[in-house]
């Protein structure tokens, strides 16, 4: 039998109404505990939500790797590569590896009779994955594309629509400064809402017919291919892995491809996401500071307490390691109770904030109308775990009191 142990969950079970001074301040300490890490569960889902539900929309833009002609800039006037020119297939069998899609961009005017709106046309093909703008659609319905014949439907942003008083159903036209200047005109039919307002005020999503015929090109030309893999941590090897493929591919005029991923191509986005992390180390570590110097205070008093026991139990011949260890038990067994309700009220807000979306917020500030939420088994287990070493690992200091009480003076303490 572990006699510490024993005798530290006979003190914690004990009776406390008697008076003692620690209760108080142990159901202090508990508190500190369950409010940090039920805020610290709150930090982490919410900003992982955040940062999850940022990086899919971008994503949904603009895919996770794009294969381009390496001289164009960064307009989207591109310059055309074939589509013979690169190994799709090779991509395609490339592990992590979910799907290829070509792409073609011009940008143009959309007028209306009372307005006008720069914009950019995104043309896509039959083997467009449209699983991001059916999530969210908002009204209407996707494209119906075939080889034979060009489809003049359109889909628009929720957020053009009514700047420009547009529904479902109605003739737009869109004008393209060239030589000589052009006019396609569009039905609309579909309205979307991805709550990213600076991409939802720039892309039209169209056929792709239309831009290779504005560009003068034929079929086999296209600006690039879009390629989605199924884990983001493996973008940069996979973004290697293309490199490789495509090294030896070069287009008719010479110029070689560029694969770029998509932190590379909108690296402002993904810094800023990047720098939440450090506000969420941030608050884990002023949570665990605090529930600790709380739960130190607390072992403090229960040690001047529990004085006459340490006393009687030095005067038995035990070793001060195994009394420190009777006390970090003790704590152990605190900080566990002040661990389990933190995580009832934290896990508790966030299935309530994830199914009832209780908290919203402003899309055009936040890209998102309500409180993102990622609530993952392995960050709750992570930040206990965490918690608890480090916590305890805090009262190691404050325990080596007990080795500078004596039996004698202990005995008498009162």
């Amino acid at each position: 039998m572990n006699l510490e142990l024993f005798i530290a969950k006979k003190i914690t079970i004990s009776k406390k109404g008697d008076g003692n001074i620690s209760h108080p301040i142990i159901s202090i300490a508990k508190i500190s505990i369950a409010l940090g890490i039920s805020v610290m569960i709150l930090a982490v889902a919410i900003v992982t939500g955040f940062k999850s539900e940022i990086t899919n929309k971008v994503i949904g833009f603009g895919s996770h790797i794009q294969i381009t002609n390496y001289d164009n800039n960064s307009s989207f006037e591109t310059l055309p590569i074939e589509k013979n020119a690169i190994s799709v297939s090779s991509i395609e069998k490339i592990p992590g590896v979910l799907h290829v899609q070509s792409f073609a961009t011009k940008p143009g005017i959309l007028k209306t009779k009372s307005d006008i709106q720069g914009i950019v046309l995104n043309g896509i093909g039959k083997d467009y994955d449209w699983s991001f703008f059916k999530n969210h659609l908002v009204e209407g319905k996707t494209i119906q594309l075939t080889d034979s014949t060009k489809s003049n439907d359109i889909l628009i942003s929720e957020k053009l629509s009514k700047l420009l008083q547009l529904k479902v159903g109605d003739k737009l036209s869109v004008y393209f400064i060239q030589q000589p200047p052009r006019v396609r005109s569009f039905t609309l039919a579909g309205i979307y809402n991805t709550g990213m307002e600076e991409f939802d005020k720039l892309f039209l999503i169209c056929d792709i017919q239309h831009i290779q015929k504005l560009n003068d090109w034929n079929n086999n030309l296209v600006s690039g291919y879009e390629i989605f893999i199924d884990d983001f941590d493996d973008l940069d090897l996979i973004e290697q892995q293309i490199k490789g493929i495509t090294a030896t591919s070069f287009t008719d005029d010479g110029a070689g491809l560029k694969v770029r991923s998509i932190v590379r191509k909108y690296p402002q986005i993904f810094s800023w996401l990047d720098m939440l992390d450090m506000n969420v180390w941030i608050i884990l570590s002023l949570m665990i500071l605090v529930a600790g110097f709380n739960m130190v205070s607390g072992l403090l008093i229960i040690i001047l307490e529990k004085t006459n026991m340490i006393g009687i139990l030095k005067a038995l011949g035990t070793e001060n390691w195994s009394i420190r260890k009777i006390f970090l038990y003790q704590s152990a067994m605190l900080i566990g109770q002040g661990l389990l309700w933190g995580n009832i009220i934290g896990i508790s807000v966030c299935l309530l904030q994830y199914f009832f979306e209780i908290i919203p917020l402003d899309p055009t500030n936040y890209y998102v109308d309500t409180v993102p939420i990622n609530l993952k088994i392995t960050h709750i287990i992570l930040l206990n775990i965490g918690s608890l070493i480090v916590t305890v690992s805090m009262l190691l200091v404050p325990s080596y009191l007990i080795t500078k009480i004596t039996p004698a003076k202990a005995i008498k303490f009162d």
